[in-house]
């Protein structure tokens, strides 16, 4: 019964970070914090950083929540195979996009690979909520008589 509210509140914490990340760059604050995983100012920014710096911040934490609903559904006795596949896929995804996003700061926001970036961000959102719905689908199942 865990599993599907872990992956419940790992797909609210990711898009919560895609709606921070659309605020980033449509603002243009992608480079605000040019250096990573922490800014200038080390764990706790100044104000001009802050909202990138929330940015990675939601991001370390989704990469935790995903990673935990993996070994969730992996050890978890109940869980279909479908969960083990999708969480999985999510967390390679996750780590994906940590790399990736190290290298659209690194290399000063590459047109292509902050395009990438979104792609695997999507794919991860997809791969978050199938783990979700099946979760919450075996949960039901396995209530009935």
């Amino acid at each position: 019964m865990a599993l599907q509210y872990l992956a419940l509140g790992t797909m609210i914490v990711l898009y919560s970070l895609m709606f921070i990340g659309g605020y980033v760059s449509a603002a243009g604050l992608g480079l605000t914090c040019p250096d990573w995983p922490l800014c200038p100012d080390g764990f706790m920014p100044s104000e001009e950083f802050l909202i990138e710096w929330t940015h990675r911040l939601v991001a370390a934490t989704t990469g935790a929540l995903v990673i935990a609903t993996m070994v969730a559904s992996i050890i978890n006795k109940n869980a279909d195979l479908k969960i083990k596949v999708t969480s999985s896929l999510a967390t390679v995804f996750v780590i994906t996009q940590i790399v990736l996003g190290a290298m659209v700061i690194d290399l000063k926001l590459h047109a292509v690979l902050v395009a990438i970036h979104l792609g695997i961000g999507i794919l991860l959102f997809a791969m978050v909520l199938l783990t979700t719905l099946f979760a919450f689908r075996v949960c039901k199942i396995s209530k009935k008589p």
